[in-house]
């Protein structure tokens, strides 16, 4: 199996400018092949080949007014021209919209490294032609601190690495190939009924809380709403005409803002992951959970804030994922199977259940549960006859 490792870089400020100026070698190369791929198109010409633009492309590196190109690794250029043809080609598959041009301002700066090329240590990784210099203080400027120390493993064969930049921070991505997990769990299995007041209520009693109803979440989410209103003033009173000014000032406060919410997503996902790796060290043989109608849920706009804090397709796909990295088997109920308006204790469907009642109380048998605990057992059964 293949799982994808990213961690964050720690680069100074000479390795940070090198970033910057290695992603823009890529966007002048994704560019560039749209370019002629559209201009080629227009002339009646048929596709041209990534092979053949690259052919195209380094001689192109030759002209003079492209040979600050050759200061770059030529594998970057590579990557970013087959990335802008596979584009190309999903769009006249119809399983995309045409591909656009990479802007400065907008577009994620990002690159390729060379997976041959590439070193990791349990500190630092190294990346091709960040220096060129041979005299050991330049060429320590190839070597980039890693924020966690022995995360990725050395001495490996490393797949796609990619070097990403969120507005904060710069990321290094790689996949890596580990063994499969040969035995089975055969722990009892869990039924997982997601919601708003929860977050997920478990079968077997377990309970996980909502974070965003925490007093840190609500205080990080209360100073994004300040500087969300102090930053719109901020445009307001430096409007000219029907333009608006960027001062100094609003980009100290746009980056205090990008700060804040950052702050709350690493915190959303990091509960995610913590919630989930929890459920999967219990081993179940099996987890089962319903399918979610999510934008359904969402055109309810007295719950679509609730739902869309809680993540709940992040939290189904992290189950997912790990289920088949353990060999845990992932069973999906079906949208409309009624988990919560059937009675665990003898089966019995009440149809006028409503989203009011966080207690089922069944009209056959008596029977007072939590309603979310209920579905919970539902799913579980549910899952036990599909494994009879």
């Amino acid at each position: 199996m293949i799982k994808s490792i990213k961690v964050m870089l720690l680069p100074n400020n000479k390795q940070n400018s090198k970033l910057f100026e290695n992603s823009g070698t890529n966007r002048f190369a994704y560019n560039w092949t749209l370019a002629r791929q559209k201009e080629n198109y227009e002339n009646g010409g048929k596709f041209l080949s990534d092979n053949d633009l690259r052919k195209e492309f380094t001689q192109l590196k030759k002209s003079d007014e492209y040979k600050w190109l050759n200061g770059y690794s030529n594998n970057i250029t590579k990557q970013a021209i087959k990335d802008a043809c596979d584009s190309y080609k999903r769009f006249f598959n119809k399983q995309s919209g045409f591909p656009k041009f990479k802007s400065k301002k907008k577009t994620r700066p990002s690159f390729y490294t060379d997976s041959c090329k590439i070193q990791f240590t349990e500190t630092h990784v190294k990346l091709e032609k960040i220096s060129d210099s041979k005299k050991k203080n330049r060429a320590k400027l190839n070597w980039i601190k890693l924020a966690e120390k022995s995360r990725i493993p050395t001495n490996c064969k490393y797949m796609n690495p990619r070097v990403t930049f969120d507005g904060l921070n710069w990321w290094i991505s790689v996949g890596v190939e580990y063994e499969d997990i040969n035995y089975a769990p055969m722990n009892n299995g869990i039924g997982i009924d997601l919601g708003v007041k929860d977050l997920a209520i478990c079968s077997d009693g377990s309970t996980y809380k909502n974070i965003n109803k925490t007093n840190k979440v609500k205080k990080i989410e209360k100073k994004r709403r300040r500087l969300q209103r102090q930053i719109s003033r901020k445009y307001q009173n430096n409007k000219e005409g029907s333009s608006y000014k960027k001062t100094s000032n609003i980009k100290k406060l746009e980056k205090k803002l990008l700060k804040a919410s950052r702050r709350l997503t690493n915190i959303h996902k990091n509960y995610l992951h913590q919630t989930t790796t929890e459920i999967i060290n219990r081993e179940p043989m099996f987890i089962v959970m319903e399918s979610l109608d999510v934008q359904g849920v969402m055109k309810n706009r007295h719950l679509s804030k609730a739902v869309q804090q809680q993540s709940l397709y992040e939290f189904k796909r992290q189950i997912k994922y790990k289920c088949l990295w353990n060999n845990i088997r992932f069973v999906q109920a079906d949208k409309w199977y009624p988990s919560s308006k059937t009675c665990s204790e003898c089966g019995s469907i009440k149809k006028n259940l409503k989203l009011l009642d966080r207690e089922y109380v069944c009209t056959e048998c008596g029977c007072v549960i939590d309603r979310d605990f209920n579905a919970s057992i539902n799913l579980m059964r549910l899952g036990l006859q599909s494994i009879a």
